[in-house]
């Protein structure tokens, strides 16, 4: 089913070395929860969370449960990171998946004193700065309050596989969403030699966060995530 195995794919990677210092007072804590749907048909929800745990480390958390007809795809991923002299640190990553065809899941951990990462305590990649396949989000929303039109990232993705995307602002838009009116700030997230097309919204007046994802495949519609709901709380450092 091409909606879970590929839109459900770019939920989680898009929108993806982190280019500008962040500072723990730039974290908000949010809870940001989305509906999902195809050719305007509710097929399911995700959501997205940032977490404050104290001493200046935090817990980004993404889940999401599709399903169509008889066939339904479970996804979560967990970021544990910290933030130090203005750097976002990552230290673990886990990932699963289950539902239609094969389960999946991957545990990252970062070690920045030998600069490695383990990847499911069997293999061992160099790592030169990369994050893992949530953390440029937080970076995303940072560099669009900037004014930055074209973003860069390298990351290391759920499947254990180093990847870079490149993303560029193309539009300022008006969205009718589930939460209701927002001006979005649209994205579009370039691949190379692939054909599908995904775009992102961003909303100026919450934070930047992503309101809304579409993705198509060879033009035909894959998937549409809308914000439903939205909440934000400062991080006391």
């Amino acid at each position: 089913m091409q909606l879970t195995k590929q839109f459900l794919a770019g939920v989680i990677l898009v929108c993806l070395n982190l280019g500008v210092t962040l500072h723990a007072a730039e974290l908000n804590q949010f809870d940001a929860q989305y509906t999902a749907f195809r050719f305007g048909k509710d097929l399911g929800t995700a959501s997205l969370q940032l977490e404050s745990l104290g001493r200046q480390r935090y817990r980004l958390s993404y889940e999401s449960k599709v399903s169509m007809f008889f066939l339904s795809d479970k996804r979560s991923e967990v970021s544990l990171f910290s933030v130090e002299d203005g750097q976002i640190i990552p230290f673990k990553y886990s990932y699963e998946r289950t539902g239609f065809g094969s389960d999946k899941s991957l545990v990252a951990q970062f070690d920045r004193q030998k600069n490695t990462v383990l990847i499911d305590n069997q293999t061992t990649l160099p790592w030169n700065n990369e994050f893992d396949n949530q953390l440029y989000r937080l970076d995303i929303q940072l560099q669009l309050a900037q004014g930055k039109k074209e973003l860069h990232y390298n990351l290391i993705n759920n499947r254990g596989e180093v990847r870079r995307y490149e993303l560029e602002v193309v539009a300022k838009e008006q969205l009718s969403l589930p939460y209701g009116m927002l001006e979005g700030v649209k994205v579009k997230i370039i691949r190379a030699n692939s054909t599908r097309e995904t775009y992102a919204w961003f909303a100026p007046s919450l934070n930047y966060q992503l309101v809304r994802l579409k993705q198509f495949k060879d033009g035909e519609e894959q998937g549409d995530i809308q914000l439903s709901a939205y909440s934000s709380t400062p991080v006391n450092p």
